[in-house]
């Protein structure tokens, strides 16, 4: 059978061959794949010359070439565009791909090779990037079993086995939750407050469903305007409990279990390989360090955030009653009330400013900003594959034409897509000699669709989420570095946030905001003054979302740094973790942790904390631009240098200095928070 995916890729600029690609495809090119890895490793291992830099640690960045590029197009389907074949596929294919990353993790001659190279790193002449390239290698194998014995390490593989099967079903679980929930509305009335745009979307949601009304899913753009504008507080109150106990039911897809296997696994794992909790093995290559630190930090900033979120509550409660509310005020009835008073207090909200973000427009603007930053140009391609007919592709050159990527954006919810926003991969930049590979990544959301007679439209915090995964992919985009494996957004996992971050900030600047705001249908800019509210706005209850976050990073490290117990349920265990910046009253039936993606099928375990501490160095990074301009071309040249083409290249927080000339401080961060 031909297999595309084992042939050259014959696409522009030898983009993956998404038209050509079945899923029978797949399985056996991860297994060629695999051949063709351990038959690069074998080359290193077999070198009859001593081990040096070059035969042993370049070498070994440069192996497993094809299986890299198969499994990254696997996976990247299977968050993007999956189906009960291709999660079939991932349950047989992550333990094969585990057992392969074992097999070298776990070999014993190349880690000799390793070592041997690594003990001499004082003598070699090294550059930064070569030092760090070597330090990297030597850790990722000794933190992964390379010292252990022969009965502990099979151990290790099996443990990693069941982790990758119990990760996967996880988020089948959650994305199978997320598509068995509608709400259908049947009696307009019922429909009171939401905005005529909302109405439509559903009403179109629900003929694609073959319904009548108007259906309403668990999906963003669906949930998200329907818990802030709906009258109908048992409708809200319905939709809410479904979207809060995704994957917490008495049936089929809950995770309760899976939940403590991950947590149980992690922790055997961790102390097997020397640690105490697996917030141990993961934060020693953090730049927070430890679980001491990650606690300190974020208990510093629920001091500093508390009273603010309190002293929120009760003005939100004390408008709920002027409204008419009775009652408490519940966990469905926060972003309806929330919505009014920001409305009432700024005169502005979501369905004003929608208008002036038309997604088009949005993206145009958002590549204006990389031209002016960066000198980055996008010029859309028809003729690269996509695996969906909504993705749209560009080619990126700089202002002198060179190549630099190719972009890839996917922007709407559909069935087989996971909820949620994010940045990938599908192939990483690199050199070889004269020779340079460049990158492709994409940027994958869940936005408004357009309707019959609307385009999309995006709500500011839409606007925003854009420009964040784009950051995140200006990182992968204008890499700039030797070596596949500090390639990009192959960093520290608390620093990968900063490119994303700071690039928000942009959002809420006028120069910027006259570059894409512009109504829909009459082509006016957005009003100075509404630019102005948005300024003003920025701070809004925002004690209230710091405490959120800070209530989810507190979340993730008692999963991972306090002692694995089945013996407590998962629902009280959260309870206790989360209590301490928890406002409103608990919920029956809800539960965050099995629907927690992030932790417990991303990579953000033991780091969800780092969205704050990001912010921390996004805000001292903006002053900058602020001080000097927010286009200034000296200040873009230095991020771009030091921090977005450098990837992982040095330690983050030295390529930090160089461009900031000093390390951040919280002050930014908690001035622009409205917190100091």
């Amino acid at each position: 059978m031909s297999n595309p995916l084992l042939e050259k890729f014959d696409a522009p600029f030898e983009t993956a061959p998404f038209d050509k690609i079945k899923n029978e495809h797949f399985l056996p090119a991860v297994q060629e794949g695999i051949a063709q890895g351990k038959a690069d490793v074998d080359k290193v291992v077999n070198n009859p010359d001593p081990a040096t830099f070059e035969n042993t640690i370049e070498a070994l960045d440069k192996a497993g070439t094809l299986i890299n590029r198969v499994s990254s197009i696997f996976f990247n389907l299977n968050s993007a565009e999956t189906n009960d074949e291709i999660q079939a596929l991932a349950q047989e294919i992550s333990p094969l791909l585990s057992q392969y990353s074992n097999d070298i993790s776990l070999n014993e001659a190349l880690f000799q090779r390793i070592k041997t190279v690594y003990e001499q790193m004082d003598s070699l002449d090294l550059s930064p990037e070569q030092q760090t390239l070597l330090s990297k290698t030597y850790k990722g194998f000794s933190r992964n079993g390379a010292n252990l014995d022969e009965e502990a390490k099979e151990k290790l593989r099996n443990l990693d086995m069941e982790l990758s099967k119990t990760s996967l079903l996880f988020g089948e679980n959650v994305l199978k939750e997320t598509n068995a929930f509608e709400l259908v509305v049947e009696n307009e009335e019922d429909l009171a407050g939401l905005p005529q745009g909302v109405k439509d979307a559903a009403k179109m949601t629900a003929e694609q469903k073959e319904k009548e009304g108007w259906v309403f899913t668990l999906d963003y753009p669906s949930y998200v305007p329907f818990m802030m504008y709906a009258e109908n507080r048992e409708l809200r109150k319905e939709l809410f409990m479904a979207f809060a106990s995704r994957a917490f039911k008495d049936n089929e897809f809950n995770n309760e279990a899976n939940v403590q296997n991950i947590v149980a696994l992690r922790e055997e794992r961790a102390k097997l390989l020397g640690y105490n909790a697996h917030s141990d093995f993961v934060l020693e290559e953090r730049m927070a360090g430890s679980a001491e630190r990650v606690f300190s930090f974020l208990d510093d900033l629920l001091v500093k955030a508390k009273p603010v979120a309190e002293q929120e509550l009760e003005t939100l409660k004390a408008y709920a009653q002027e409204q008419g509310h009775e009652g408490e005020l519940a966990r469905w009835d926060a972003s309806l009330y929330t919505e009014k008073l920001k409305k009432e207090k700024f005169s502005i909200d979501d369905e004003t400013l929608k208008p002036y973000f038309k997604l088009e427009n949005v993206v145009n603007g958002v590549f204006e900003v990389a031209n002016r930053l960066f000198n980055l140009s996008f010029t859309q391609r028809n003729d690269i594959p996509v695996y969906h007919e909504e993705v749209t592709t560009y080619e990126v050159k700089d202002n002198n034409g060179r190549h630099i990527g190719v972009f890839y954006a996917d922007f709407f919810p559909r069935e087989g897509k996971r909820a949620g926003a994010w940045m990938t991969s599908y192939r990483s930049q690199n050199k070889t000699g004269a020779e340079e590979q460049r990158p492709h990544v994409s940027i994958v959301c869940n936005f408004t669709k357009p309707t019959e007679d609307k385009p999309s439209l995006l709500t500011f915090n839409e606007v925003t989420t854009l420009f964040h995964e784009f950051g995140h992919a200006l990182h992968g985009l204008l890499a700039d570095t030797t070596y596949e494996g500090l390639s990009g957004t192959s960093v520290y996992w608390d620093f990968v946030e900063l490119p994303s971050q700071v690039l928000e900030n942009w959002c809420y600047e006028p120069e910027c905001l006259a570059l894409f705001a512009t109504h829909y249908e009459t082509g006016e800019p957005i009003p100075q003054e509404f630019i102005q509210k948005i300024k003003d706005s920025a701070n809004f209850m925002e004690g209230m979302a710091t405490l959120r976050q800070l209530s989810f990073g507190k979340l993730d490290m008692a999963w991972h740094s306090l002692p694995a117990d089945d013996k407590i349920s998962v629902s009280d265990f959260e309870k206790k973790a989360m209590e301490e910046a928890s406002l409103m009253s608990s919920i029956e039936g809800v539960n965050m942790s099995c629907a927690f993606s992030h932790i417990f099928q991303g990579g953000y375990s033991s780091g969800y904390y780092s969205y704050k501490w990001a912010e921390v160095l996004d805000a001292d990074a903006f002053a900058y631009f602020q001080e000097k301009g927010i286009f200034n071309e000296e200040v873009a040249e230095s991020f771009q240098k030091n921090i977005l083409s450098a990837g992982g290249s040095e330690h983050p927080m030295t390529l930090y200095k160089r461009f900031r000339g000093q390390e951040p401080t919280v002050d930014a961060l908690l001035k622009r928070a409205g917190l100091a």
